[in-house]
């Protein structure tokens, strides 16, 4: 696969053009695409904002699994033969648009267009390694360590050139629920990263990405 073809393949416009079954879809913030366990029939495709996919367990506890933005798919589920059903919820942080696509019209697309299945294949393999990387840090990581890594993923939306990069808006417990540890904890560490010059934040946090990198590869005394 030529990487470089990835790079330069616009799904926005590919996904305009083509003759899909589709609709746009805008919500509000706090509005939901699916929910958990709904029928899985379609794929969406996020042109603005920003948006917050969670699973809930059996005893009620939730877990943010990642914050998707422009370009991102979601809901890809519904493309395979398992239990037809939503694996998480998909909720609108900020204002949203999105394409969404129905199944059978998803599938056949792929068939016939070989460089959008070859895009969309890619994409779909970049976010199963960053969930086994997001598992192996779980597992293995401090939960400061995990703090400072979901910040720099967060970071990468922007421009990778700019030396700092402002994040997506985003609550503390959000960052907690992605962290897997509690609001407290991410507050002392938010307020350690910006003493220590990795971050600076009012309305937006803004990461300083080489200072920050310093912590997830535990170069910075003290960490």
């Amino acid at each position: 696969m030529d990487v470089r073809s990835e790079e330069l393949f616009d799904s926005a416009a590919f996904l305009l053009s083509v003759g899909l079954g589709r609709r746009i879809v805008e919500l509000d913030p706090g509005e939901s695409f699916f929910a958990q366990d709904d029928p899985a029939d379609s794929v969406f495709y996020l042109q603005k904002g920003r948006v917050k996919l969670s699973v809930l367990s059996a005893n009620g506890k939730q877990a943010t699994l990642s914050l998707l933005s422009p370009g991102d798919f979601f809901g890809e589920e519904s493309l395979g033969n398992g239990s037809g059903v939503r694996a998480a919820t998909a909720m609108a942080v900020v204002r949203c648009t999105a394409l969404r696509i129905k199944k059978d019209d998803m599938l056949r697309v792929m068939h016939q267009e070989h460089k959008f299945y070859d895009h969309f294949l890619a994409y779909l393999l970049g976010r199963s390694r960053r969930t086994q990387a997001d598992l192996v840090d779980q597992i293995f990581s401090s939960s400061e360590k995990r703090l400072a890594r979901t910040l720099l993923l967060m970071a990468e939306i922007g421009n990778p050139e700019e030396a700092h990069a402002m994040i997506p808006p985003i609550t503390q417990e959000t960052l907690a629920e992605m962290v897997g540890t509690t609001r407290s904890r991410v507050s002392y560490f938010m307020n350690r990263f910006r003493a220590l010059g990795l971050i600076s934040y009012k309305e937006r946090i803004r990461v300083h990405r080489l200072r920050l990198l310093s912590v997830v590869q535990g170069q910075l005394a003290g960490v």
